[in-house]
């Protein structure tokens, strides 16, 4: 290991923002099962085959947990269906599109499906593909995602490209796939995919748009043209000029490893991105007369790629600037990595209000019929009444309480900043406790990944989060 960092001349790694010491990120992602397959469990010591097996079997009742706990997915069941009912997929061509999807992830463990993550949007956008016989299965379907979100996270704009069954014999995205055979008579009209889909799938989850791809090859994550993102909050006493002042210094292309977490784990090495506009806005006053700390208020961010959690970093700074705890002048700081090699260990703001609110194609033209446009409004309008009736009945007892008492409490952000430091004496973000440098994360997942670099290779591309 010393030799490799010698050789490549890391000594000094906050110099080199764009990395070239690393020879093939991709050693550092996580094992896939060829790759696990290829260690050698010989050459490890008794006790560390020990720890390996205290571990699996840590991992195994945690995932028994996990099923255990979110077992209502509707995917297992739409794949016992999908075997038990036969469907001839072959005397159907292809068509590849894509699909705007809007969902509110609060109730889901996160965007994408993983063999323990239990019940998702993915997991359930599978679902009713299944169900509808729109795919046969996830494997042939080419499918891709424009960026996969958290737990809690909801993405009322994302989009996903995949090849569905069509009752189409040619048009824009139509392809004769191998083993088809025809034979169906079909009509001059296509799928109302929407409706097919809403029909099948949650109250939370519905498709608001589709569109021929321009290309059998359009990749929604890889064509995706510019992502944006929104961060609802209530005013509370923050100044949101301020805010959007200090949000102008985060414009422009630059190395953003201290707003970030660092997903080196996964083979990102690089933290160089591109944010095109920040801004932050008052949505809805409580008074239209004055300002108040019941103020809807919202940060936008627009760009293209993003890095693991950095909307919830920026958005924790831009919070502790909008409150008068940090100047403006601390994004700056940050953003010079050679100065600040490490990031503060600042805690992220929560992410309940996150929203992938827009991803952008140029020259797609989404398609969505009315009668499938006005059961999206009215089943959202559901949603909307269930969520605003219950505001409504806490605005109002906070009202009679602080009538009543005469007390005046602007707590409205605390639960959005719960990862901030409690402490009597604010600590400046630049006095605080740092995380490990990328140098000091590399170096441990090659130790305990046991890795052999021995040529330089080509950077893997990292995937938003």
């Amino acid at each position: 290991l010393t030799r490799f960092y010698k050789r490549y001349n890391i000594g000094n790694l906050v110099r080199m923002a764009e990395l070239d010491f690393l020879p093939d990120p991709g050693v550092l992602k996580p094992l896939t099962k060829t790759r696990k397959e290829n260690i050698d469990l010989e050459s490890l010591s008794r006790e560390e085959l020990i720890a390996k097996v205290k571990t699996l079997e840590m991992h195994v009742q945690q995932l028994r947990n996990v099923i255990a706990k979110n077992d209502n997915s509707a995917l297992p069941k739409a794949k016992n269906k999908q075997n038990q009912r036969k469907f001839d997929f072959t005397r159907y061509k292809r068509r590849r599109i894509l699909l705007r999807v809007s969902y509110f992830g609060w109730e889901y463990n996160g965007y994408a499906t993983q063999d323990d993550s239990g019940k998702t949007i993915e997991s359930e956008l599978f679902a009713a593909l299944l169900q509808t016989k729109l795919v046969e299965s996830r494997s042939v379907s080419n499918y891709h995602r424009c960026g996969r979100t958290d737990k809690g996270v909801s993405g009322t704009g994302q989009v996903i490209s995949l090849d569905v069954r069509t009752n189409m014999v040619e048009g824009e995205g139509v392809y004769q796939q191998e083993g088809y055979t025809g034979g169906v008579r079909v009509g001059e009209n296509e799928i109302d995919f929407c409706t097919v889909l809403n029909r099948n799938l949650p109250d939370d989850i519905r498709v608001t748009g589709w569109a021929p791809a321009p290309r059998l090859d359009y990749s929604a994550r890889f064509d995706c043209d510019g992502r944006s993102y929104k961060y609802v909050f209530p005013r509370g006493q923050v100044d949101i000029v301020r805010m959007e002042q200090a949000g102008q210094l985060l414009l422009g292309e630059h190395d953003y490893r201290n707003f970030c977490k660092m997903d080196v784990n996964n083979g990102v090495v690089k933290f160089v991105r591109r944010i095109d506009s920040v801004k932050v806005e008052c949505l809805e006053r409580e008074d239209n007369n004055q300002e108040g700390p019941y103020d809807m208020c919202c940060l936008t961010i627009s760009g293209k790629a993003y890095l693991w959690h950095q909307i919830r970093c920026i958005m924790s700074v831009l919070l502790m600037i909008g409150e008068g705890l940090e100047e403006g002048a601390v994004i700056t700081e940050l953003l010079d990595v050679e100065k600040h090699p490490c990031r503060p260990a600042y805690g992220m703001a929560s992410d309940l209000p996150l929203n992938l609110y827009s991803a952008r194609y140029d020259g797609v033209a989404w398609r969505c019929d009315p009668t499938s446009t006005e059961f999206v409004l009215r089943s959202t309008q559901k949603l909307w009444t269930h969520h605003a009736v219950k505001a409504a009945m806490v605005r109002n007892l906070l009202k009679e309480l602080e009538m009543e008492s005469g007390v005046r409490v602007v707590g409205q952000l605390d639960i959005l900043t719960t990862g901030r430091r409690r402490e009597k004496s604010y600590t400046k973000l630049l006095e605080l406790p740092v995380c490990p440098s990328l140098e000091d994360k590399v170096r441990t997942v090659v130790k305990r990944r046991k890795i052999d670099i021995t040529e330089k290779t080509d950077d893997v591309e990292d995937e938003d989060a």
